[in-house]
């Protein structure tokens, strides 16, 4: 789960949902071991320099971090207080000196062309006022033969599972935004449909039981 779209603005978390609160959440998920950290890996995604696309408070990038060597992690982030709170959060893990958070819009990425080993996002499709945009940037700074990996929530999610994530989601605050989110979530179909318009190699799209994950290649 990533931010609540329901209180974001074009600078990020707003009003009743601080950072903190969201830094709270996301901590616990990574706690209990609920992070993609693992699909990202099996993508393939393990070394060289990679571009993160929404880190929120960084967790993710920072667990991938301590998972893989002669890696370094660029992350970009819309929200100012996210990125310092980030920032604050690398230098817990002691990773500071691996990972970078620069602020900026997932539609005009500002980076060169074909400079990232891989590009990640988890969980801020759904925030994509214009996906097929940000597919195409993530194309545009990717290496060839270089790999992406997005993840985010399913709106056609059982019921059952949809109740189970909002009675243990942590604190209490974040629970009106994760409805939110999983209204505003794509179907896998959706998303196929997003992702073909870019010339990706091997591109996979796979349905869970909480959420979709997209895999691809740039092609040389």
């Amino acid at each position: 789960m990533k931010r609540a779209r329901v209180i974001e603005t074009d600078n990020g978390i707003q009003d009743g949902i601080t950072v903190a609160h969201y830094d709270r959440m996301m901590c616990k998920l990574r706690d209990r071991g609920w992070m993609e950290t693992n699909s990202l890996l099996a993508s393939g995604i393990c070394s060289g320099r990679v571009l993160e696309i929404g880190p929120g408070p960084g967790y993710l990038g920072l667990e991938w971090l301590t998972k893989t060597q002669d890696s370094r992690l660029t992350a970009v982030e819309i929200s100012v207080e996210m990125i310092e709170q980030a920032r604050r959060n690398a230098a817990g893990y002691g990773l500071q000196e691996r990972v970078e958070y620069v602020p900026g819009d997932a539609h005009a990425l500002p980076f060169e062309d074909a400079v990232f080993d891989g590009v990640f996002s988890n969980g801020s499709l759904h925030e994509w006022a214009h996906p097929k945009t940000v597919f195409a940037q993530i194309h545009r700074v990717l290496k060839p033969g270089a790999r992406f990996f997005v993840s985010d929530l399913r709106r056609d999610m059982s019921p059952l599972i949809a109740w189970f994530l909002w009675l243990n989601t942590r604190p209490r605050e974040i629970r009106p935004g994760l409805l939110s989110s999983i209204r505003a979530a794509y179907t896998a179909d959706e998303v196929r449909g997003l992702a073909d318009q870019v010339t990706f190699r091997d591109l996979c799209v796979k349905g869970k039981a909480i959420g979709i994950e997209i895999t691809g290649v740039r092609a040389a």
